[in-house]
Order: structure tokens, then sequence, then C-alpha cells
């Protein structure tokens, strides 16, 4: 098992985590000090900082949801599952654009550590998409904002390479 791909979700689940606490620290602390503060000046209908506050409110609580949930779904992928013999999270895909005749290689990450300049495609991504569950050898067409593109998988590292 590559300790490069456990290292990055480790990385990202704490990243995740921290930015967890800080939201969390806004939301119980920071914005009932000021939601109060602005109750205090009085009118609240025509109190843009009363509203400005409550909507900050609204999308903390809403982020704080979606972090939860994403550090959930990440303590919960087991490395030992991933397939062998086919792409999955974590595999390295050396790729032949047809259409270019442009070799390029990819791994497929997690949507937070995603950067394709670098290579680092998500699994979410419609590349990532598309890769998943394919062989060396394997064609593969995918529909990209960019318009249709094939590649041809001519090599293969999973996390257990």
């Amino acid at each position: 098992m590559s300790s490069e791909h456990v290292k990055g979700l480790e990385a990202t689940r704490k990243a995740l985590e921290e930015e967890r606490k800080k939201l969390d620290h806004e939301f119980r602390v920071e914005l009932p000090r000021e939601i109060d503060r602005a109750r205090q000046l009085g009118d609240l209908s025509e109190n843009a900082e009363y509203h400005m506050a409550l909507q900050r409110q609204q999308y903390v609580k809403a982020r704080l949801k979606q972090l939860q949930e994403r550090i959930a779904a990440l303590s919960t992928i087991n490395l030992n599952a991933i397939p062998r013999d086919r792409a999955a999270f974590g595999s390295t895909l050396r790729l032949l654009d047809l259409e270019k005749d442009q070799e390029l290689e990819i791994r497929l990450v997690t949507h937070e550590e995603a950067d394709v300049a670098k290579g680092l495609y998500s699994v979410q991504s419609p590349i990532g998409k598309a890769m998943l569950g394919k062989k060396e050898g394997d064609e593969v067409t995918v529909e990209t904002p960019g318009g249709k593109r094939t590649f041809e998988v001519l090599s293969l590292k999973t996390v257990h390479d």
C-alpha cells in the first residue's frame, strides 16, 4: 500500500477537520455575539448587520454539515478493498489521448486533492469517473466540458503497487 495515498487521505481529513473546528467556533461563539450586538442596534427590519450575520450563520451551519458528512465518508475508505487489477481511487494511469496523439499521466484522487495541472484528477470528475474500473489496454471515450476525448490506457498502477 502506498504511504503517499495514506498521507494524502490523512492530510485531506486533517484539513477538513481544521476547517470544521474553525467554523464550529465561529458558529457557537462569534456569530451569536455578532447577532446579539446587531440586535442591540435597534430596528431589525432595516438592520443590515443583523441580516448579514443571520445569513452567515445559515451558511456556516450548512458548511458544517457538509464537512461532517465528508469527514465521515473519508473515514470509511478502506484502502484494502480497492481493486488490485483495475483503476480506482489512488491509481496512476498513463494514457494516450488518441485525438491529440499525446501521452498523459493522471492519478485518481479525492475531490479535495484534485489539481488537474499536476495530473491529479478527482474520481468524481468526468475523466476520473470514466477511468474507474479500467485496465491496461482499455479504450475510453469521455465527454468533457471541452468535448469528447478518447484515451487508451497504456499502464496502470494501483495503490497496492
